[in-house]
């Protein structure tokens, strides 16, 4: 037979088949991240609330966290950490934008398409992901499946939060945990097979916790009408039984995440979790028998940045060569709604992060 077919495709009892293509898998090709400048300290907390640096230390082992400036939203930080992924990836087109946050400009409309369209990326779809904490997660995996259904081959994706926003400035159990930033990768079509390829997402949410980290008012169920006290807009939190459902759902969606990959738990080479609180980090791997030394932290110098934590200890790691290629890198995340995501991938080589 001389007949010449195309790739794919192939001969049997005449009949001419098709070699179904592979479908493509999602691959960090970029990485950046982004703080503002303002640093606040514990002593400087402790001029105004009832607390000290060693309470705060012992407590939720954070040391300082950046605070943006009032005239600084959410977007002028993602836009930021956007520009520097994709300088990472060497790329100045994306297919898509998703922007995890808890703190959007308005409620109407999304910030996503304020942040594609400061980033010079015209007419191209840009949403926003609410799913707290986890919402970084869970928008790489929504992106990988963009990827995977050839719906988008290259997407923007970040997490951005001004928590500065919605935090009581007077609450002394939410005022030392949190802080402002961003960070941001540029995901790509690549192969499974390829170093840098996310693997299998596993995730999940209960409900039923809805109000163990909540901000009661300015929604549906309560207007900003509904009430006149001021303390219903800012962040409610239940942080003991925050605590203890994160240690469990954490230590669970690590191991669901792991065996997905076909890894066992010594097979992580490095554990990334959700910037929460140090002693939860600690607890997950002490749960879990990893290594301290095998679950890089910065908590102790941003605090808890939500949605972009997880991208923020991406970035930071990388440049402070705690990530090398190749290394099994597992990452995990717990955060309002509860929800709670976890991926993994062999890290890349040449990845350049930059801040």
């Amino acid at each position: 037979m001389n007949e010449q077919h195309r790739e794919g495709e192939s001969l049997i009892f005449g009949r001419r088949t098709t070699t179904p293509t592979p479908a493509p898998a999602a691959r960090l090709v970029g990485l950046g991240s982004y703080l503002p400048p303002q640093k606040v300290s514990n002593a400087d907390l402790a001029l105004r609330l009832d607390t000290t640096d060693e309470w705060i230390r012992t407590r939720i082992g954070i040391a300082q966290r950046h605070i943006a400036d009032p005239a600084t939203a959410t977007s002028d930080l993602a836009v930021e950490a956007g520009l520097r992924a994709m300088k990472s990836a060497q790329v100045e087109h994306v297919d898509a934008v998703i922007l995890a946050t808890a703190t959007p400009d308005h409620h109407v409309p999304g910030t996503a398409p304020l942040v594609a369209h400061l980033l010079g990326l015209r007419h191209v779809p840009a949403f926003d992901l609410g799913a707290g904490c986890s919402g970084f997660v869970y928008a790489t995996t929504v992106a990988a499946g963009l990827i995977q259904a050839r719906t988008a081959s290259t997407v923007l994706v970040i997490g951005a939060e001004k928590m500065s926003a919605v935090i009581d400035p007077d609450d002394r159990s939410t005022a030392p945990i949190f802080g402002d930033g961003a960070g941001a990768v540029v995901l790509t079509a690549g192969h499974a097979d390829e170093p840098g390829t996310l693997g299998p997402a596993a995730w999940g949410s209960d409900g039923e916790h809805a109000d163990a980290i909540y901000i009661p008012d300015g929604g549906s169920r309560r207007p900003p009408c509904a009430t006149d006290d001021l303390k219903n807009r800012y962040v409610h939190m239940e942080g003991n039984e925050v605590f203890r459902h994160a240690v469990r759902r954490i230590a669970h969606v690590t191991q669901e995440s792991a065996a997905a990959a076909g890894w066992s738990i010594q097979d992580i080479d490095k554990l990334i979790v959700h910037q929460a609180n140090a002693r939860i980090s600690a607890a997950v791997a002490n749960t879990l028998g990893i290594p301290p030394q095998r679950v890089p932290s910065n908590i102790t110098h941003v605090g808890n940045t939500s949605a972009a934590s997880i991208p923020l200890l991406l970035s930071h790691s990388a440049i402070d060569k705690q990530l090398e290629a190749r290394q099994r890198v597992l990452v995990t995340s717990f955060g309002a709604g509860f929800t709670w995501a976890a991926t993994t991938l062999l890290w890349p080589s040449g990845l350049q992060a930059l801040n």
